[in-house]
């Protein structure tokens, strides 16, 4: 194995290890919904390791347990995936160097963390080596933790008393990787009109209310954004 490459690696496993103790729980919790939404234990993992997109999973949970048809679910865990077109876009040229193989599994082993955590040095690193064990260590763990974590949900929910409703579980989940992302003016106000749409339109078939909630926000994100960068401008 390349030297560079488990240099690399270590260094990205010693980025994101601080950032990964909320990941268990939050795994842990994803996995109770599922249960909770009436999905069986092989259906709670295949969809945890087919989908593997927390939002997407929470998020098509209430359309799951309400019935709504497949092009429905399908569509809304899209809208809800629309970043990673942006995050994938942002560090592609890390990979350039890549078999398709390896660029697909960057892909599909992605998040919002490794995004974050992982981009500002993959982006300007010179060896193709080190890039590579930096990004594919992390984000390998990663995916091995959030599993486990699911997988501990979704075998913990029999554990339970039936009479638990735990329904509101992935709204809380939601709520808690919303907080930290609303820090700034057009994040918040991207967050308050995308929910008070989706609240105001929640009579609308086809749980409509909640793509109008999610245009909404990413229009009032956009809106408040540009302004606030022409504001900085002057």
């Amino acid at each position: 194995m390349d030297p560079a490459f488990r240099q690399g690696a270590r260094e990205g496993l010693r980025t994101v290890l601080p950032f990964s103790v909320g990941t268990l729980p939050w795994a842990i919790v994803t996995g109770l919904a599922m249960r909770s939404t009436g999905l069986s234990e092989l259906e709670s993992m295949g969809m945890s390791v087919l989908v593997f997109a927390a939002t997407a999973q929470l998020g098509a949970l209430p359309l799951i347990a309400s019935g709504a048809p497949l092009w429905l679910i399908f569509l809304t865990g899209l809208v809800l995936n629309l970043r990673f077109l942006i995050f994938s876009a942002s560090i592609a040229p890390a990979f350039h160097d890549r078999p398709w193989a390896q660029r697909l599994a960057s892909s599909y082993l992605l998040t919002d963390n490794s995004f974050m955590l992982l981009s500002p040095r993959l982006l300007v690193a010179q060896d193709p080596h080190w890039r590579w064990g930096y990004y594919i260590a992390p984000v390998l763990y990663g995916w091995l933790l959030w599993q486990a974590g699911v997988l501990i949900g979704v075998f913990g929910a029999e554990i339970l008393p039936r009479n638990w409703s735990l329904e509101f579980m992935a709204t809380i989940a939601l709520m808690v990787m919303l907080v930290p992302m609303a820090r700034t003016r057009p994040m918040l106000l991207a967050a308050l009109a995308g929910g008070l749409t989706a609240v105001l339109l929640r009579d609308l078939p086809l749980r409509l209310g909640l793509f109008a909630g999610i245009a909404a926000g990413i229009a009032t994100g956009f809106a408040a954004e540009h302004w606030q960068t022409r504001g900085e401008q002057q």
